[in-house]
């Protein structure tokens, strides 16, 4: 809630009336806390993604519910954005919260791959990373927006891409890009190119 660099062991440990040697031998560090505190997190979303999936029967409408099992976690009052990308931003290079964060980012990418196979899209990887940068994107919106409603409703982007047709090539619109960018086109014969 506070930031994890900001905020000190001694803090943690009055905060939580342990002593500190239980919490070294529990945790091993601080950075061991936060991973634990990062893979309780994987944890829980997955439990509520999949929860929420298994809720409706098309590959197409379990694609869409991933955006709503993520709005879910944005009307909750303490939303403070990403733990994943907060956590990491803040971490060394190769740390312990960097490979957690890793491991969650792919099981999203992972997820959004595999219900994109099953609904039949022609390219699952190329509208499996789309749909990461929307889901990214929603969570960033959420925060800086103080915007609940950014992961379902928010311009309509996000689920005008993850609706279209598995026929459409990659999932997406020929003549929309799911993801604008200056100077970027998403075209189905070319797939994406770069910036």
């Amino acid at each position: 809630r506070e930031g994890v660099q900001t905020v000190g062991i001694d803090r943690i440990i009055s905060h939580a009336g342990v002593a500190k040697a239980s919490l070294y031998n529990i945790f091993g560090s601080k950075e061991g806390l936060v991973r634990s505190y990062l893979e309780s997190r994987h944890a829980a979303t997955r439990g509520r993604v999949s929860q929420a999936l298994t809720r409706f029967r098309t590959p197409r409408e379990r694609l869409l519910r991933v955006f709503h099992a993520q709005g879910e976690l944005f009307t909750d009052p303490g939303f403070k954005g990403c733990a994943f990308e907060m956590a990491s931003a803040e971490a060394p290079s190769g740390g312990a919260a960097e490979l957690a964060a890793g491991v969650y980012r792919e099981w999203v990418r992972t997820l959004f791959t595999t219900l994109a196979q099953d609904a039949g899209v022609a390219d699952p990887d190329a509208l499996a990373r789309q749909l990461h940068l929307l889901y990214d994107g929603a969570g960033l919106s959420a925060r800086m927006d103080h915007d609940p409603s950014a992961a379902t409703h928010g311009p309509g982007r996000r689920r005008r891409a993850a609706r279209r047709r598995p026929e459409d090539g990659t999932g997406l619109s020929t003549t929309t890009p799911a993801v604008p960018s200056p100077g970027h086109a998403l075209r189905r014969s070319e797939g994406p190119r770069p910036v």
